[in-house]
């Protein structure tokens, strides 16, 4: 946990944690409100699943990320269950159709790339936090006697009016599909039976199963548990929050630069702004109804603000500075860090002949395509080094005029930036 956030985690507010979530929009279902109310006015150990489907996790994870957050600073312990174990399986709910199964390998190595971003966001010292696998247990029971242990408690016909189930009922459920509510209550009696866990969190499309595991915990044990669902996150313009055009934004350096998620921040909808700042940052509520309150070209700031405070957050402050320092180079012309600037290096062979720009603003993924560079080109929305290309034909070699240094600028639209250098 890196220092400078030690100050964002420590509760400073009468209230419990669930009424900071509410407030901040993290609340979508609870399967029994005042019963949790009451359960979180003393210290509780929850828990949120995360399945390694990916080497990384992108924005999409954030919102159970910072709940997690949130519930350990307001002094309750959170367990981060890595779905080794339940990702060889694959969850159904959300997709119209199968995921894709992972290898053993796979599934380790991204488990182990996920293990250390968990790190951004909660405090595993002596024990405040849990991180598991959830492999550890299920790659160990016996078919048979699962069936008849755990199986014996479960409705077919309920499992079956499960939205996330019917929904896949539609376009096909394969049988190893449909075991995966068992395999999900499973991990929640363990973790109840283990450490003491009595809430689960997850996204709205996990209210079944994680109504089916306080089912099997009654069962067992005699003993009450509860559930919390988050709402899918969309942005003011109807698409799912975390989405471009470039595709997933991710946690990872390596996969999308400090500076490129600095961006993305920044660019959010006017609309969306307020609502980001209560999710996505530790911002006061009571400061983030103060940024809500600004309009037109005051809203930037707002924007600047959640930009940097969410960049900070998964990049640390030194990276959030350098991002923040870039982006206001190239809006206001101020000196600019350039090691905060994304850029490709390109060998000299590939310039000698020349390379079409439309080409460049492609190789850089300025654009998704050819095409897409072309029409961005001929629609005026194309520059290098902030002069507009007029063809997209045009061939940058050596001896172009905008090489200074063997170093330019491609800029699509007004907020894409993307230097190349030659080496």
């Amino acid at each position: 946990m890196r220092v400078e956030k030690v100050e964002l985690f420590q509760n400073t507010s009468n209230k419990t944690v669930f009424d900071v979530l509410k407030d901040r929009g993290f609340i979508e279902q609870v399967t029994d409100e005042e019963g949790i109310k009451k359960l979180l006015r003393g210290k509780v150990t929850c828990y949120i699943g995360f399945d390694p489907t990916a080497s990384s996790f992108h924005v999409g994870n954030l919102v159970p990320l910072m709940a997690l957050a949130h519930m350990q600073s307001h002094g309750h312990r959170p367990i981060a269950l890595v779905g080794g174990g339940t990702g060889l399986v694959g969850d159904p709910s959300g997709k119209d159709q199968m995921r894709q199964i992972l290898t053993y390998e796979e599934i380790n190595r991204n488990a182990e790339a996920q293990k250390k971003q968990f790190s951004l966001f909660l405090d595993f010292s002596n024990g405040k936090a849990l991180l598991l696998n959830n492999a550890d247990w299920l790659t160990k029971l016996n078919y048979i006697d699962f069936l008849r242990d755990i199986g014996v408690h479960f409705s077919v016909n309920r499992m079956l009016a499960t939205e996330s189930i019917k929904i896949r009922l539609e376009s096909g459920l394969s049988f190893i599909e449909f075991n995966y509510q068992l395999l999900q209550a499973y991990d929640f009696w363990y973790l109840f039976k283990h450490y003491d866990c009595l809430i689960q969190m997850g996204g709205s499309d996990q209210w079944g199963n994680i109504v089916a595991g306080i089912d099997l915990i009654r069962r067992l044990e005699g003993k009450q548990a509860y559930g919390i669902t988050f709402p899918l996150i969309m942005t003011a313009d109807g698409k799912k929050m975390g989405k471009t055009e470039k595709g997933a934004v991710w946690l990872d350096p390596n996969r999308t630069s400090p500076y490129e998620y600095y961006q993305f921040w920044i660019n959010t909808d006017d609309r969306d702004v307020k609502r980001f700042l209560s999710l996505f940052t530790f911002l006061p509520i009571e400061e983030i109804e103060e940024y809500g309150r600004l309009e037109g070209a005051d809203l930037r700031k707002a924007k600047e603000v959640l930009a940097f405070e969410a960049t900070k957050i998964v990049h640390g402050e030194e990276e959030a500075k350098k991002a923040r320092k870039a982006s206001r180079a190239f809006f206001f012309g101020e000196e600019v860090d350039e090691e905060s600037i994304p850029t490709t290096y390109i060998s000299e062979e590939r310039f000698v002949e020349g390379i079409p720009v439309f080409k460049l603003f492609e190789m850089v993924k300025l654009c998704n395509s050819g095409s897409e560079a072309r029409r961005l080109i001929e629609q005026g929305g194309a520059y290098i080094n902030n002069k507009r290309v007029e063809r997209f034909d045009e061939v940058i070699g050596l001896k172009s005029e905008y090489l200074r240094n063997k170093t330019l600028t491609l800029r699509a639209g007004k907020k894409k930036f993307h230097r190349i250098k030659i080496e």
